[in-house]
C-alpha cells in the first residue's frame, strides 16, 4: 500500500444475514414487524430484509438509522439526546440533514475494534427496535467469541 491507497474492513453478507435472522427472531417474539438495512463502513446499503407485517415507513427509517449510526460512529436513540439536548443550535440542525434520524434502532458494527458497518430496524416502538438490534448484535458476540 502507498501514500495513494488505503485499506478497509467491511461486512460480510453471510454476517449480515445471521444478525436479521437474529433481529426477525426478537421481533416475532416481540409480536411485531420489521424492516432491517445493513450498510457497509461506507454507507452502502449491503442487506436489507422487511417483515410482511412491518410498516411502510419502516423501510426508510432503518435505513437513516443505520446511515445515521455509521455517519457518526454511535448509535441512535438515547446517546444522542445527551449530546445535543443543550445545544439548540445542533438540536435545531441535525433535522435539517437528509438520511439522518435520532430514533433509536441504529448501532454501528463493529469487529476487531473497527466500524464495518451499522444496523438500522424500525417497526416498533424505538426501545423494541433497540431490542432487536441488541438481538442482531449477539451474533457477533458469539461469532468472536
Amino acid at each position: 500500500m502507498d501514500k495513494h491507497t488505503f485499506s478497509k474492513e467491511s461486512i460480510s453478507s453471510s454476517l449480515c444475514m445471521a444478525m436479521i435472522e437474529n433481529a426477525f427472531a426478537k421481533a416475532k417474539e416481540l409480536e411485531m414487524g420489521i424492516a432491517v438495512t445493513i450498510v457497509d463502513e461506507s454507507g452502502v446499503t449491503k442487506a436489507f430484509h422487511r417483515m410482511d407485517n412491518a410498516p411502510f415507513i419502516a423501510s426508510d427509517a432503518s435505513r437513516k438509522k443505520a446511515l445515521t449510526a455509521v455517519g457518526f460512529g454511535m448509535p441512535t436513540g438515547d446517546s444522542w439526546y445527551g449530546f445535543i439536548k443543550d445545544d439548540p443550535i445542533l438540536m435545531n440542525g441535525a433535522g435539517q440533514l437528509n438520511d439522518f434520524i435520532l430514533l433509536g434502532g441504529g448501532s454501528p458494527i463493529m469487529v476487531n475494534e473497527k466500524m464495518v458497518g451499522a444496523i438500522g430496524i424500525s417497526g416498533g416502538h424505538y426501545k423494541q427496535d433497540e431490542d432487536c438490534v441488541n438481538a442482531a448484535m449477539q451474533v457477533l458476540e458469539s461469532a468472536t467469541a
